[in-house]
């Protein structure tokens, strides 16, 4: 009998620089999970609210991504293991899923001298994400993007974050960006993105610094406390810290931050947040903030906070769930901005409140939407048509030239 039983289908993750940091750590630990080496901590889908959503299994998720750099995934996971990121014997535990996620790595780009135009780049992306859909048998696939942060769009040219958000709506994937590069956000994307029918999400994971604050915030507020000042310190080392150490590329990572006070406070009050990249710290970060307020009778009070994590391990989890929810979005056939999904980031898509607890319960209620279908007019296990969405612009590159 069990001859005639099938196994759910399988769903692609495919990882916009997927040789990172974040990445390496994202495949690692679903193995490590999967295998029941380590068990779920910080995965939020794991715990009971999400048991009956319909999620896919992580043993069902599949692999794969653009890169620039050439450095191979287990070699990766060897160096993480070595700066205590991953528990130690844990690549060669999981060597066979870290070479099977190796193997769906593509070229990204640009890169230095690269003379593609727009579309061609786009073009090809797109090719790569639904030959890995298809050649992997998946019933979809969902694009994160967890690269290095980018700076700031200006003029009308598609930056990197956004040739890639472009083709996984052309592969007719759903889309989140998990830093606070562009993405889609840009506006040459727009109606590419609105006339999809793809769900996304984003921008930039809230995994240290702003989910404190997007507690704090309105523990002030609630407790009718006057912030006069609050002031941020970013020491952080890797490659997040050498590529925010480009001030044009911090102001990107800041404004999300930046964001969370003014919405919780009812305003921006004095003080600035300043990223220092440290090298000697790796993948490891510390945030201080500093908080002047006052109190009953206009005492003058200070509180100060010490955050002190493993990026990549605060970020794994979250992109696991992001990948689950949004596949699952996906399937039952919602589109558009996911705001439900505020919980995970700094600035996110959509009509989205940016307190935590807030967030959390419209998690919530996205749980049991999703857990009853929501009244969506997808069914399960259908798939999208790949290359459709590019259908309704065909050259996105050229158009904003």
């Amino acid at each position: 009998m069990s001859a005639f039983l099938s196994h759910p289908p399988s769903v692609g993750v495919w990882l916009i620089g997927a040789r990172g940091s974040v990445a390496t750590t994202v495949v690692a630990g679903c193995a490590a999970v999967t295998a029941g080496l380590h068990p779920p901590t910080g995965l939020v889908t794991e715990t009971p609210a999400f048991a009956d959503c319909g999620l896919p299994s992580l043993s069902a998720l599949v692999f794969g991504g653009h890169d620039t750099t050439g450095c191979p995934l287990p070699k990766r996971a060897e160096q993480l293991a070595a700066g205590g990121v991953l528990p130690a014997g844990l690549p060669s535990a999981i060597e066979a899923e870290l070479d099977a996620a190796e193997r769906e790595i593509r070229p990204g780009g640009p890169g230095p001298g690269d003379t593609r135009s727009d579309e061609r780049l786009i073009s090809e992306f797109a090719a790569d994400i639904s030959d890995f859909v298809r050649r992997c048998g998946l019933a979809r696939a969902v694009v994160v993007n967890v690269a290095s942060t980018e700076p700031a769009a200006t003029g009308s040219a598609l930056p990197p974050s956004s040739l890639y958000a472009a083709a996984a709506l052309r592969a007719g994937c759903p889309y989140v960006n998990f830093t606070p590069s562009t993405g889609l956000h840009h506006p040459a994307l727009a109606a590419v993105a609105e006339s999809s029918g793809l769900p996304y999400a984003g921008r930039d994971g809230k995994t240290g610094q702003t989910l404190l604050r997007s507690v704090l915030g309105p523990m002030f507020t609630q407790r009718a406390l006057a912030v006069r000042a609050w002031s941020g310190t970013n020491l952080l080392g890797g490659g997040d810290g050498a590529a925010l150490a480009d001030p044009a590329a911090a102001e990107a990572k800041n404004a999300g931050k930046e964001r969370v006070l003014a919405d919780t406070l009812g305003g921006t009050p004095e003080g600035q947040v300043h990223i220092d990249d440290v090298p000697a710290l790796g993948d490891w970060k510390t945030a201080w903030d500093h908080v002047a307020f006052d109190g009953f009778l206009g005492a003058r009070m200070i509180l100060q906070t010490i955050w002190q994590g493993c990026d990549s391990a605060l970020a794994a989890p979250l992109v696991l769930d992001l990948a689950r929810l949004t596949a699952r979005a996906h399937e039952v056939g919602l589109s558009g901005p996911l705001s439900e999904l505020a919980f995970f980031f700094k600035d996110p898509v959509g009509d989205a409140p940016s307190a935590l607890a807030e967030q959390h319960a419209q998690l919530g209620r996205l749980a049991r939407r999703l857990s009853g279908g929501g009244g969506a007019t997808g069914c399960a296990g259908e798939r999208a048509t790949p290359g459709a969405p590019g259908d309704l612009a065909t050259n996105p590159g050229e158009e904003t030239r």
